[in-house]
């Protein structure tokens, strides 16, 4: 614990009002979970704004009101304190009353559209194959060395962050591998932490309905890489076109990675198949279980990070050929006749694209894709004919289908996905909304040697429509549809 009276007297001279006997005052940010004497943030939000709750707080037990405009009453029972940023000073707050976990283990965050989960989750399953303590935080899960929490955002906020750090800092982690998401970036969550390290993966068109233009979208991914201290490292991928401007204004020691160009850490891939890769990484020649040029760039990462971060260079490339791929990420399933079934997490044009071509690389002419295919509602809409149009360009046969409609009309989806179909490739395209049904005819319409490429949900074991999440496994359906048909 630290006296948080010191931290908030340094942010606002107003803090000196506040009670020796409050030094201790735990931050929140949800009025409805306020207990007495706690700090309570308000925070302007995309949805919501918490000065609205402050009254809500008080009554709730708060005695401390960090704002960004004061209420027009004032309660004299309480402090308050004006900041300019209600989000970056809880990030500073939260730090403290947790005694900056972040400061005590080596925790690297990584960032870019794709390939995130792939890294963090491989990174956390290197490290603790080489004997080190770690903890994960990512989009599937989060994990305190041994102990796994169910995920319900990429990056979490900035007191269950600090928590979470705690706790790995209190089991003797050395290190947490971490997803940072552009809307963390954007809405401070994790400001007031810091990172060892910090890893660029790629970018492309995502995430439009909350950046609103690309442009903002890669400050978002840029203000991380700005947070980083002299002392820390960033690794950039140097086969992005805006690899290089990431970093351009980050303080933070510079590497780079890439198959293409003229790097600090190169990979080459040699040979490829369906349940294997062999590699090149700087010079030093391995197997590995994970599949396709993207997977390529990501274990490459993994590599990186991993000897940036102190591992040896050889326990790292052994380590790298034991590696099993993420669940949701290119899984290849097989049934008895023949067919090959590929459950992947894609939802970006770049991503769609990515996997198809891998699988197009493989096959070699030797058979179909069957793609089945949908988009997740209430998010950016203009990559929805971007997806259809890779899909039905690089398949032989594609079947638009939903995927989380979440509070959208599933049909309203498809057409705006059909908006990218051209009056050529339409006779390749089947539109089945029952996703269950869409996986069920893919395994029907296919034959031995074909692949079906089922897209969009990867490791999610559910399925949201209007606002209420329904059990739903792809590989779920595509095993039970395989054992009818066989």
């Amino acid at each position: 614990m630290i006296e948080l009276n010191k931290i908030l007297s340094k942010l606002n001279p107003l803090a000196t009002q506040i009670n020796n006997s409050l030094c201790f005052a735990k931050p929140e940010f949800d009025s409805r979970k306020v207990e007495k004497n706690d700090i309570f943030f308000a925070i302007k939000g995309s949805l919501t704004d918490g000065h609205q709750f402050i009254e809500k707080a008080i009554s709730n037990g708060a005695t401390i009101i960090v704002c960004e405009d004061f209420p027009q009453e004032l309660n004299a029972k309480v402090s308050y304190i004006k900041v300019k940023s209600s989000s970056e000073t809880l990030g500073i707050i939260a730090s403290a009353y947790y005694d900056n976990p972040s400061k005590k283990i080596k925790l690297i965050g990584i960032t870019g559209t794709n390939g995130k989960t792939t890294i963090a989750t491989s990174l956390y399953n290197l490290s603790k194959s080489l004997g080190y303590k770690t903890g994960l935080i990512s989009t599937i899960k989060i994990v305190i060395d041994n102990e796994t929490i169910n995920a319900t955002h990429t990056t979490p906020d900035q007191i269950t962050l600090n928590k979470y750090l705690s706790q790995m800092s209190n089991k003797g982690c050395e290190y947490c591998f971490m997803e940072v998401s552009s809307h963390a970036t954007v809405q401070n969550r994790i400001f007031g932490l810091s990172f060892y390290g910090g890893v660029f993966t790629n970018i492309t068109h995502d995430h439009l309905d909350f950046h609103k233009t690309f442009s903002e979208y890669i400050k978002a991914k840029q203000k991380f890489f700005d947070l980083l201290p002299k002392t820390a490292y960033a690794l950039t991928n140097d086969d992005d076109k805006n690899g290089k401007v990431i970093l351009q204004n980050s303080k933070a020691r510079k590497f780079s990675y890439s198959l293409n160009s003229i790097s600090d850490y190169k990979a080459k891939i040699i040979e490829s198949h369906f349940d294997s890769t062999l590699l090149n990484i700087q010079q030093h020649e391995l197997w590995t279980s994970f599949v396709g040029r993207f997977n390529a760039y990501n274990l490459l990462a993994v590599y990186a990070t991993a000897v940036l971060s102190g591992m040896k260079e050889d326990d790292v490339l052994t380590g790298i050929s034991l590696l099993k791929p993420v669940e949701g990420r290119f899984e290849t399933l097989k049934s008895v006749s023949g067919i090959s079934a590929i459950v992947d997490y894609a939802h970006t044009p770049d991503a769609v694209e990515n996997v198809l071509s891998t699988i197009a690389n493989v096959l070699n002419g030797q058979g179909r894709i069957i793609t089945v295919i949908g988009a997740g509602g209430d998010r950016d809409t203009s990559k929805r004919p971007e997806m259809a149009a890779i899909a039905v360009k690089m398949s032989d046969k594609v079947i638009l289908t939903s995927d989380n409609p979440r509070t959208e009309d599933p049909e309203k989806i498809l057409e705006d996905m059909q908006k990218g179909i051209n009056i050529a490739n339409k006779r390749k395209t089947l539109k089945i909304t029952d996703r269950a049904e869409a996986i069920r005819t893919a395994c029907m319409m296919a034959q031995p040697g074909d692949v079906i490429l089922i897209a969009g949900k990867g490791h999610e074991k559910y399925q949201e429509i209007n606002g209420v999440r329904h059990h739903f496994d792809d590989k779920e359906i595509l095993l039970e549809t395989f054992k009818e048909i066989n």
